[in-house]
C-alpha cells in the first residue's frame, strides 16, 4: 500500500484531507516532522492558512524538502500548498519552496476571497480528465503565477481574472481548488493522482 505523508505546518483542514486520501485506498499519516514525511511513498502539502506563516515553518526543513522533491518524490501541493511551491507571495513575507518560479498574487476582484464552485478551464491534465473534474471547490484570495505557462494543465476565472487552476511539473502536482471538499469527481483526482506514481 503507498503510504503518503501531509506536512503539518500549520494550516487547516487537515483531518478532512486525510479522510478523503484514507478513501482512494491509501494509507496517511499527518507529521510536523520533515523527516518522517520524506520518507513516504509522497507528500501532501496541504492548504487553508496564511502563506507567511507557512514559510516560517517550513524555512528549517525547505532545504531537504527541495531536495526530496527534485530527487523525484511524488507531490500534491493543495491550496496555500500549491502556493508555497512557488517563490514569494504577496500575502506575506517569506520564502516559498521555489519548486515552480514565479510568485503568488491577490485575485484582482472584488469579491475576495472566492469561496464556492468554480469552473476548470482548457484543461490539459490526465488526472483531472480521467476523474471528471470539470468544476471544482475553491476557497482563496491569492493565486499563484508562474513565469513560464508550460507548467499550467489547467485555468479558472473568478470575476474577470483567469488564474492557473492546476500545475505540474514532473512528478509535482499543485491545485488551487480543493479536492477533498470537490464531491466525487475531487475524490477521483485525488485516486488518480495516486495511481499515476505507481506508474
Amino acid at each position: 500500500m503507498i503510504k503518503a505523508a501531509i506536512l503539518d505546518y500549520g494550516a487547516g483542514n487537515l483531518h478532512s484531507l486525510a479522510k478523503a486520501v484514507r478513501l482512494a485506498g491509501i494509507e496517511v499519516v499527518i507529521t510536523t516532522d520533515a523527516g518522517t514525511a520524506l520518507n513516504s511513498d509522497a507528500l501532501i502539502l496541504p492548504g487553508v492558512g496564511a502563506f507567511g506563516s507557512a514559510a516560517a515553518a517550513l524555512a528549517p526543513q525547505r532545504d531537504a524538502i527541495r531536495y526530496a522533491l527534485a530527487s523525484g518524490l511524488p507531490c500534491l501541493g493543495i491550496c496555500l500548498g500549491m502556493q508555497l511551491l512557488f517563490d514569494t507571495s504577496e500575502e506575506g513575507s517569506g520564502n516559498g519552496l521555489g519548486i515552480i518560479s514565479g510568485s503568488v498574487r491577490r485575485l484582482k476582484a472584488s469579491r475576495i476571497p472566492q469561496i464556492g464552485w468554480n469552473s476548470l478551464e482548457q484543461t490539459d491534465d490526465e488526472l483531472i480528465r480521467s476523474s471528471g473534474l470539470d468544476t471544482a471547490y475553491f476557497a482563496n484570495s491569492y493565486v499563484c503565477e508562474p513565469r513560464s505557462t508550460a507548467c499550467i494543465t489547467s485555468w479558472a476565472v473568478h470575476e474577470s481574472d483567469r488564474f492557473p487552476a492546476s500545475v505540474r511539473v514532473g512528478r509535482i502536482c499543485g491545485v488551487q481548488f480543493h479536492p477533498e471538499k470537490s464531491s466525487t469527481a475531487g475524490c477521483e483526482f485525488i485516486r488518480a493522482f495516486f495511481s499515476g506514481i505507481t506508474r
